[in-house]
């Protein structure tokens, strides 16, 4: 799936820090964990599964400079100390976001952000060193750093809430079925600049938002991730 550049930074334009979410003109909305895991089709209760921790796994430092190319001086500086753990603002972060030279590594940078501000949050307005292990698990193995869908999960979950359907198709009650490759099958127009698509954004209104992706079916709702009480919730219907 291709990921619009334009968009993606006019997005990290409306981030709010202090509630953790995409202020959109006069909507308030953030990605959740559950929608994520539909879109990835992945069961919430894994027994079989058995998680273990590296015995020498890389710094913050290290991670960092392979997340966002930036160099080793830069990172050393905007490195701070929250409680237990090492972490980096999202101040900074938007500064990769908004001027890197790269346009892939703006993305891996946004796509960084959402992971630690918005699905795994631990320090306010911060990325915790604890996201860092996560994103760099679904790196690529062939040395580049680059974030496995996660760019492209987020433009998903975009498109779901704000382009309204009118019905819900049956198939979405398929176990075989895919939202991924219905959105990627779905014309998109790739000629919108930032400016208009920040336009777009603040002008949004209620009526304009689908509040419950098409594809998400009413199922258990998760109230914690690991050691992480504070998921955010989509709410019961």
């Amino acid at each position: 799936m291709k990921v619009d550049k334009h968009l993606f930074r006019a997005l990290a334009q409306f981030w709010n820090p202090a509630y953790n979410c995409f202020t959109l003109g006069k909507v308030d909305l953030v990605p959740t964990v559950e929608e994520y895991m539909a879109l990835l089709r992945c069961a919430k209760i894994q027994v079989d599964k058995v998680y273990s921790r590296a015995v020498n796994p890389p710094t913050i430092l290290k991670k960092l400079m392979n997340i966002t190319w930036m160099s080793e001086q830069w990172v050393t500086t905007r490195i701070k100390q929250k409680g237990d753990n090492k972490c980096i603002s999202w101040r900074n972060l938007k500064d990769v976001v908004l001027t890197h030279p790269d346009t892939k590594k703006r993305v891996d940078a946004f796509a960084l952000s959402i992971y630690g501000l918005v699905i795994f949050p631990k320090a306010l307005v911060h990325v915790d060193e604890v996201v860092t292990d996560l994103s760099l698990n679904v790196c690529r193995k062939s040395g580049e750093g680059r974030f496995i869908r996660c760019a492209q999960l987020l433009l998903v979950w975009f498109h779901s809430h704000f382009w309204k359907v009118d019905k819900v198709s049956y198939r979405v009650f398929s176990k075989n079925y895919s939202p991924l490759n219905e959105v990627v099958a779905t014309p998109k127009r790739d000629d919108i600049s930032m400016e208009k698509w920040m336009a777009i954004l603040q002008s949004l209104q209620e009526e304009d938002v689908e509040w419950r992706a098409p594809w998400l079916l009413p199922d258990e709702i998760l109230y914690r991730c690991g050691d992480f009480d504070w998921v955010p919730l989509l709410g019961i219907w």
